[in-house]
């Protein structure tokens, strides 16, 4: 026999889980706010076990109370971790085709259509309440793929998925799952396009690439493993965890890929590299895509750059007022050559863009080769590296100098022929700006002496190299300051006078805006050594690192870490932040 309905408000006065002015007061609250009438009550402090009875009686569906029912195992084994975990839904039990499932909104038919899709059964919804499903999920399915916390220790990574994002990825999944394709074996190219060309890999594909970009991430990592493949977002030069995918997405997900960055899907056993171009909200994007093959499968990365970007000026990188104006006095030199040097996805080529922006006039002909072209800028030649029909950066080089050329880029020197005819370039008469892969600024001279050129040709060619890192900033939404001993900064060179002195440093609380880590955004740290006669004469008799070092200090060179020193004291980032990205053993 089926019970007649009742409002939540009657019924709750009737079980006694509710006085009368507690109803009361919440329907006028609901009046006024609009809100849902079960999470006012919750507020006011009513037991949400009871709360959600009662919705339920009134919504004629069944309640189930997770706190003492144990769901059925048969059911559980339905519905994959990743689709449960990321609808925050629960199945309970299994009655032939039909399959129970704990929900805490029970009309969302999206939910329920995938829940169909996925387990190929009858969905009938029963209400509880969310909390408790969250935390029956972690006891029944493990804390994986929907809590895993941040490679920072802050906020699980999926609070940098939206829930629009998890549930895209999540009916992709579940759809190619299926299909019966998840354990179908590929041996054939023909067979594995037809596999990646199905609408739920190419949507799970899309949507990746997309909430990276939303996320404002600089790299995106696929990555296969024994348990099935991980996804990563490095997002102010920090890698989150966004969610575990199983096994069976693994080859065709990464053959997805492949075939957007025009690689060869057949051949699984070498390196190989690719670009996809892309478009979202009306902005252009590149990818820069590597596939490795590994132990599990191949792993895929890719690197976004932004090819409409409006190009930043120096004076917004971070540079102190006295630095700026010695690398601009620099950059005014009619010949000689700048060097920026430091890790990968430090900004090396950001800076050297903006140096050509403030240097590019209707008097200077500036030629860059680059690979990848990053940035577009207008009035400068810009030639892109291709491999395959013999444009490398040497080749360009020497076509550069016979197109009557005043300021030439080359986007890094990685060998002996490239770095011997930007010396030439610049021993002509021509400002050449170049990267290196070194870990401070002293250390590029001893880097290009190790690739084979000749130190006297160093001396007369390099005027100065600029090292940098990028250290997150501190989120403006929820920047505080507090009081520490000022003994913390000793090993940033700062100069304690008194044991008992304090400074005021800032930090990030933790806010949604920047996804409870504490950083937004990210700002150069910078050490520029100018070579004088002095370094130049040291560099030709091969001085040791510390002596070449000792000179440029004297010459009024700033240390990494007393650049990070200042921008700690200016709020604009941490000590752990700056110790993070500059200090190494040793220094």
């Amino acid at each position: 026999m089926v019970m007649a309905r009742k409002s939540m408000g009657d019924y709750m006065l009737e079980k006694g889980y509710a006085s009368q002015s507690q109803i009361e007061e919440a329907r006028k609250i609901q009046q006024t706010t609009k809100q849902d009438l079960a999470r006012i009550l919750i507020e006011m402090g009513i037991n949400p076990v009871h709360v959600y009875e009662a919705k339920a009686q009134e919504m004629g569906v069944a309640f189930v109370n997770l706190t003492t029912y144990k769901p059925d195992p048969s059911a559980i084994n339905v519905v994959p971790d990743h689709v449960a975990k990321a609808h925050n839904v629960l199945p309970v039990k299994k009655d032939g085709q039909v399959l129970y499932v704990a929900m805490g909104d029970v009309n969302n038919l999206e939910v329920q259509d995938t829940l169909r899709m996925v387990s190929r059964c009858q969905i009938r919804p029963v209400l509880a309440v969310p909390d408790q499903i969250e935390q029956a999920l972690t006891t029944y399915y493990g804390g994986g793929v929907s809590a895993n916390a941040s490679s920072d220790g802050a906020k699980p990574s999926t609070e940098l998925v939206d829930s629009d994002a998890r549930s895209a990825m999540a009916q992709a999944m579940a759809e190619y799952g299926a299909r019966g394709d998840a354990a179908k074996e590929v041996d054939e190219e023909s067979d594995l396009r037809e596999l990646v060309d199905q609408a739920p890999i190419v949507r799970l594909a899309a949507t990746i690439l997309q909430q990276a970009i939303k996320e404002r991430a600089s790299d995106i990592h696929i990555e296969p493993d024994r348990r099935g493949v991980r996804v990563r977002y490095r997002i102010d030069g920090v890698l989150h965890e966004i969610m575990q995918m199983p096994a069976y997405l693994k080859l065709p997900l990464v053959a997805r890929y492949k075939i957007l960055s025009e690689m060869n899907i057949a051949e699984r056993r070498v390196p190989q590299d690719g670009r996809i171009a892309t478009r979202y909200q009306g902005k252009e994007y590149d990818l820069r895509v590597s596939c490795l093959p590994n132990l599990h499968g191949e792993k895929i990365v890719m690197r976004i750059l932004d090819k409409s970007s409006v190009m930043i000026g120096l004076n917004k990188l971070g540079f102190l007022p006295e630095v700026q104006a010695q690398l601009e006095e620099l950059a005014s030199q009619p010949n000689g050559m700048i060097l920026s040097t430091g890790p990968t996805g430090h900004g090396k080529t950001t800076t050297q863009y903006s140096l050509l922006n403030k240097l590019n006039t209707v008097e200077k002909n500036i030629l860059t080769i680059e690979d990848p072209v990053e940035y577009v800028l207008s009035g400068v030649t810009q030639v892109q590296v291709n491999r395959k029909a013999g444009l490398t950066f040497a080749t360009a080089l020497r076509a550069f100098l016979r197109q009557d050329p005043d300021i030439i880029m080359v986007g890094e020197m990685r060998d002996l022929e490239t770095a011997e005819i930007a010396i030439e370039a610049a021993l002509t008469g021509h400002l050449v700006l170049s990267t290196l892969h070194t870990n401070d600024a002293p250390s590029a001279t001893i880097r290009l002496i190790d690739m084979g050129v000749e130190p006297f040709l160093i001396s007369a060619t390099v005027i100065g190299v600029l090292a940098q890192r990028l250290a997150r900033r501190i989120c403006n939404e929820c920047k505080e300051f507090y009081e520490a001993p000022a003994s913390d900064l000793r090993k940033f060179g700062f100069k304690v006078e008194d044991p008992a002195q304090t400074v005021q440093l800032a930090r990030g609380r933790g806010c949604e805006a920047c996804r409870y880590t504490g950083y937004r955004g990210r700002i150069g740290i910078y050490e520029l050594m100018r070579v004088n006669a002095e370094i130049a004469e040291m560099i030709v008799r091969r001085a040791p690192l510390a002596d070449l070092k000792e000179a440029a200090k004297a010459n009024g060179m700033m240390e990494l870490r007393e650049d990070g020193l200042a921008k700690v004291l200016q709020g604009i980032t941490t000590p752990e932040e700056v110790m993070r990205t500059v200090f190494t053993a040793g220094y």
